[in-house]
């Protein structure tokens, strides 16, 4: 009798011992996603970066990502990027990473690393024309803010469900050059409704494409503080960068 409760002893505290590992590999295995905010610039700087930061911080909260924002670009080396299920460019201008730290970036994406670009980040890095490709297209000009009418085309996307087919806000809108028209358009501005549009009835402003074994999400809203109070800009932000992350 001693002999059978000593094993029935040993065999529970191999069960709970077997228990326990798994529960640590559970809890390893879900260690919460890091993102990379990045907003440095080296041209015209947006006073809603400090707003944009702070949304996404309490957009990243429920869904327990981790987020990271800076303009330090030292931490664009292989190592630090493979952290990151995504980069975030805020409103990024003109030139703000030097040859290695593109090369980092470059590789990054092309081992399935994610890129969201918000508003400025097509007015950055005019000579490195890989990052035109991945970005989607170049800023170009600007009228006066002013509210506009967006046509959302694609609701299938997580930064476009929420939206209404029609879109009114108001927002600083840009013009493009250099399009990749291998992007996959989300919504175009109607440039009946507003002054000052140039990209005619073909007026992307939101996109989304696969690239070299990344992926990558832009849209052009976010000029102005307020619109990081808005929930359904919110909501198109947080889309984007859920499909950046590869969510």
């Amino acid at each position: 009798m001693k002999n059978i409760l000593l094993l029935l002893f040993l065999l529970c505290a191999f069960a709970s011992c077997t228990e326990s590992d798994s529960v640590a590999v559970a809890d390893q295995n879900s260690s919460p996603a890091h993102l990379l905010v990045f907003s440095k610039t080296s041209g015209f700087r947006h006073e809603s970066i400090p707003a944009g930061i702070a949304a996404i911080h309490k957009l990243a909260q429920e869904p327990g990502v981790r987020v990271t924002a800076t303009e330090n670009a030292a931490y664009f080396t292989e190592d630090s990027l493979s952290k990151y299920k995504a980069v975030v460019f805020l409103s990024t201008t003109q030139d703000v990473l030097n040859a290695s730290q593109q090369a980092a970036f470059e590789k990054y994406i092309r081992g399935g690393g994610g890129f969201a670009g918000i508003h400025a980040a097509s007015d950055t890095e005019y000579d490195w024309p890989w990052y035109n490709k991945l970005v989607g297209a170049y800023f170009e000009s600007h009228p006066h803010i002013q509210q506009a009418s967006i046509n959302v085309l694609d609701k299938s996307h997580p930064s476009t469900t929420h939206l209404p087919d029609h879109w009114e806000r108001t927002d600083e809108w840009y013009n493009f050059k250099n399009m990749n028209p291998d992007v996959k358009v989300l919504a175009k501005l109607d440039e009946k409704t507003y002054e000052g549009g140039k990209n005619g009835d073909n007026h992307p402003i939101a996109w989304y494409h696969e690239f070299e074994g990344g992926r990558a999400f832009y849209t052009a809203l976010g000029h102005t503080s307020e619109s990081y109070s808005e929930p359904l800009f919110l909501q198109h932000i947080w889309g984007g960068i859920e499909y950046a992350m590869g969510e």
